[in-house]
């Protein structure tokens, strides 16, 4: 039988709460009578969530608040919504099995605030999510293979297929030279392997439009991982907002 082992918080702040409802918010539980201290499932979450910090560009301010409930994502088509709520409801499970998922469509009309608004859900279930646009995901690697780099190419490509949560903004705005059709299918590809989930948002309204700009190899593993794009059409919210 656990039970929980009282003591301070380990940064000297307010203690939390349990994420799965075991320990007593420390992160350490007592099996029957030994009297020997086990790590607490939410721990090993902490870790990850803090391993988040210091991949991609984390929630950036502007969609810190994002929800269901609030604009523009409260006026998006309820279809398109549905399956994302559910995403959501099951963030650990989904994680869990692999299972990811791609958003594609016109210039402003939600996509990345849904995007996030997965990536919020993940952390605060306490994943580990890194968030990308692509464009600046390959300036990284580049610069892993500067001589004055602070840290190597490896170090950074397994921080990004060991996280549980990989997303991926903007996908297909880069220019399609080899090298970076090399590196996007590299990370999908060991993702792929993994069975790791990736939220991919994309300007690209079909799957047979980013093959062309990505590869065929990288999108076939992104279909198997995200099935079907949720498609999101229609005009700028952003200059409606501001017309409005």
């Amino acid at each position: 039988m656990l039970r929980s082992v009282p003591g301070p918080p380990e940064d000297g702040r307010e203690q939390r709460a349990c994420s799965v409802g075991v320990c007593d918010g420390s992160g350490w539980v007592v099996a029957g009578d030994e009297q020997v201290a086990y790590p607490c499932e939410c721990r090993a979450k902490r870790v990850k969530r803090a391993a988040s910090t210091r991949l991609g560009s984390g929630i950036p301010k502007r969609y810190r608040g994002v929800s269901f409930e609030r604009k523009p994502i409260a006026d998006l088509d309820p279809i398109v919504l549905r399956p994302v709520r559910e995403y959501v409801r099951r963030i650990d499970e989904q994680l869990e099995a692999g299972r990811g998922l791609w958003f594609s469509g016109d210039v402003g009309t939600g996509k990345t605030s849904l995007a996030m608004l997965v990536s919020k859900a993940a952390l605060e279930a306490g994943h580990s999510v890194a968030i990308y646009s692509v464009p600046r995901l390959l300036a990284e690697i580049k610069e892993t293979f500067d001589r004055d780099s602070a840290g190597s190419y490896m170090q950074l490509f397994r921080r990004l297929v060991s996280v549980d949560l990989l997303h991926l903004d903007d996908l297909g705005a880069e220019r399609p030279t080899e090298w970076v059709l090399e590196q996007l299918y590299s990370i999908v590809n060991e993702r792929w392997q993994d069975q790791s989930s990736i939220i991919v948002t994309t300007n690209l309204p079909s799957p047979g439009e980013l093959r062309e700009q990505v590869g065929p190899r990288t999108v076939s593993r992104l279909v198997e991982i995200c099935d079907d794009p949720l498609s999101l059409m229609g005009g700028d919210l952003r200059i409606a907002s501001d017309a409005g």
